[in-house]
């Protein structure tokens, strides 16, 4: 097994920077066609709280000037609003020549409400821009969509799931974004059911309401208010923030609860869940498009509306996101700049500097700016980075074991990543474990105080043959301090370890101390959820009679075969200072909490079995609570 200490990453590499020289990295441009201006009048729309004009149209001269701006790299537009719709076909067929006629244009999108999209909208589309990727805002089933509603304070969901009806007729594949609020929480099976009944829905995005700041109704103009902002006003003045908002704790069991259904369902064969599959690529190392979980954040969204005001992405507080008049920027350089100098961005890149020193840093990516600066603003930063970390332990536990979704809900075991981790061959190292006739050669033993199972004979540098119990030198391998907990893993338990390490302090070496651990290798996803299990109900055992200098904690990582490439899903026990405590403290306890936590592992068994930590149950239908 291979194993060194892993490094920080700097913050750039959460956080690109843009660079008028780095052309080859595109840029997102958000046209507010006609501003904050829409036909429905959602009570949840960021939008019109903020100071923008109404009545303007963003124009092809416009967007012909964006493009000029930012010429030689690839541009994705997103036509948004407000409702982009209302500006009329005739202006937004001038709008969509301009954006085909332009090279550096790769992707156009619009997000519509769907109230107004009929089939002269769809032919115009087909026409002008057969490769406009549509996306509809709907939340979930009628019950869920009870925010949406018109300056009647009618619902509008029926209008909408009509025109969903008549894109799956036109053979329309789009995107749903649904706003997460209280009608929906304890109700995610349900809502995603439904959504992914739509024939024309291929993508699927829960978006947060994080709104609990909100303290008063949108204004409006004249003195007459329309019913929508009357129900409005009551929903803000009500205990607790907006009748609308959700914490972000709730935000993540409810996005757990619908990936649980995505894979349950087979919903994942035909519809891209989000922020699920974000989440999924970079546990598998993979890059995502979406900004939450990319470097190429607040400095690579731009924002246009149509009195000529660019700035940067439209979810940050605006006017303090504003640059400058478009007209009144020369050139990207420019841009650039101006970036470099706005607070506001400045302000939240530097909110980012805890990310640096993340364990979940390589599958969160940092998540969104714009909310951590929300989120700050409320001193409750906290919140927003524990949501990420539940809502990434818990996907990781359902890719890990798909077939076990209990294992979600578990807040022991937590995803807690090695690199590098690697094997030279995981396939043959577990046929030769449970083999005891299998031919075991002699190794290189280098035993010393850095470690044992050691070739090189480097501290901190683990590299060598993998040994297993039938093994002749397989106990002269196990370092002393940690022969308890692989002994009750290996004899009691029978399950296969990878790797194991007593601790050590590295006196007067240039290295952090190590914990004491012991990895273990699942032969198969229902052993994985087994020991899982396992592990949470013995930790949770242990932990109330153990010196509150060490902390005993559960991780999952993958273990990378060298010969293959593949991953392989495994769990490590670890030992390590509680938080407030120092490295002499835990060397101090650590063989009395290994002693007490090999007594609790022996007292289990990883058989069928779910751990200690509660399932959250669905909502019982029709017991919802909604506003009338």
């Amino acid at each position: 097994m291979h194993h060194t200490t892993e490094q920080h990453d700097p913050i750039d590499q959460l956080y690109r920077g843009l660079k008028a020289e780095d052309t080859d990295s595109a840029v997102s441009v958000i046209l507010k066609l006609r501003g904050e201006t829409c036909n429905i009048d959602c009570l949840y729309c960021y939008e019109k709280r903020k100071e923008a004009p109404g009545g303007a149209r963003i124009d092809a001269g416009q967007v012909a000037r964006l493009a000029e701006l930012f010429r030689g790299r690839p541009l994705a537009v997103e036509l948004h609003g407000g409702e982009p719709l209302s500006a009329g076909r005739d202006h937004l067929a001038d709008v969509l020549r301009e954006l085909s006629a332009q090279p550096s244009v790769v992707r156009v999108s619009l997000q519509t409400n769907g109230v107004l999209l009929d089939e002269q909208w769809l032919d115009l589309f087909d026409a002008l821009y057969p490769d406009l990727h549509i996306g509809i805002s709907l939340d979930g089933d009628a019950a869920g969509n009870t925010w949406r509603v018109g300056y009647d304070g009618q619902p509008v969901y029926p209008r909408v799931a009509a025109a969903l009806r008549l894109l799956a007729a036109r053979s329309r594949k789009v995107g749903v974004i649904a706003a997460v609020t209280p009608a929906v929480l304890g109700r995610a099976e349900a809502v995603l059911d439904h959504l992914a009944g739509f024939e024309a829905v291929n993508a699927v995005s829960f978006v947060p309401c994080f709104d609990a700041a909100v303290q008063r109704r949108t204004a409006a103009p004249g003195r007459r208010l329309p019913t929508s902002r009357l129900l409005q006003d009551a929903a803000v003045r009500g205990p607790g923030g907006p009748g609308w908002a959700i914490s972000p704790a709730e935000y993540a069991e409810f996005v757990l609860a619908a990936t649980v259904r995505w894979i349950g369902a087979g919903h994942f064969a035909r519809l891209k869940l989000e922020p699920t599959v974000s989440t999924i690529r970079r546990l598998r190392g993979l890059d995502s498009g979406f900004c939450h979980f990319s470097d190429m954040k607040c400095d690579h969204v731009f924002t246009l509306y149509p009195d000529g005001r660019l700035g940067s992405c439209d979810e940050l507080p605006w006017p303090q996101a504003q640059f400058a008049s478009l007209g009144r920027i020369p050139d990207e350089a420019a841009v650039v700049a101006a970036q470099r100098r706005l607070p506001l961005l400045n302000e939240g890149k530097a909110l980012m500097e805890r990310c640096t020193t993340c364990a979940y840093r390589s599958a969160c990516g940092g998540g969104c700016v714009a909310t951590r600066w929300r989120q700050d603003q409320a001193h409750d930063q906290d919140a927003y980075c524990d949501y990420r970390m539940r809502m990434i332990d818990g996907i990781a536990a359902l890719l890990a074991q798909p077939a076990h979704p209990a294992g979600a809900w578990c807040r022991t075991v937590r995803w807690r990543p090695r690199t590098p981790n690697s094997m030279r061959d995981v396939a043959a190292f577990l046929a030769r474990w449970d083999s005891a006739d299998a031919q075991r050669a002699r190794v290189r033993l280098h035993t010393s105080v850095h470690g044992n199972v050691n070739t090189v004979g480097l501290p901190g540098v683990h590299e060598a043959e993998d040994l297993d119990p039938a093994h002749p030198q397989w106990r002269e391998a196990i370092e002393p301090g940690v022969r308890p907990l692989v002994d009750a893993v290996t004899r009691s338990w029978g399950l296969v370890t990878y790797d194991s390490c007593q601790g050590h302090l590295y006196d007067g070496l240039d290295l952090p101390p190590a914990e004491r651990r012991v990895g273990i290798l699942p032969r198969n996803r229902t052993e994985y959820a087994q020991a899982a299990a396992a592990l949470c109900r013995a930790v949770t055992v242990a932990a109330p009679g153990l010196p509150a200098s060490v902390q005993v904690t559960v991780g999952r990582a993958e273990l990378t075969c060298e010969s293959t490439g593949r991953t392989t899903p495994v769990l490590d026990l670890a030992l390590r200072p509680a938080p407030g405590h120092g490295w002499p403290a835990f060397f101090d306890a650590v063989d009395t909490v290994t002693a007490a936590v090999a007594d609790a592992l022996r007292g289990e068994r990883p058989t069928a079995g779910g751990c200690f930590c509660p399932i959250p149950q669905p909502a019982v239908p029709g017991a919802e609570e909604v506003p009338a």
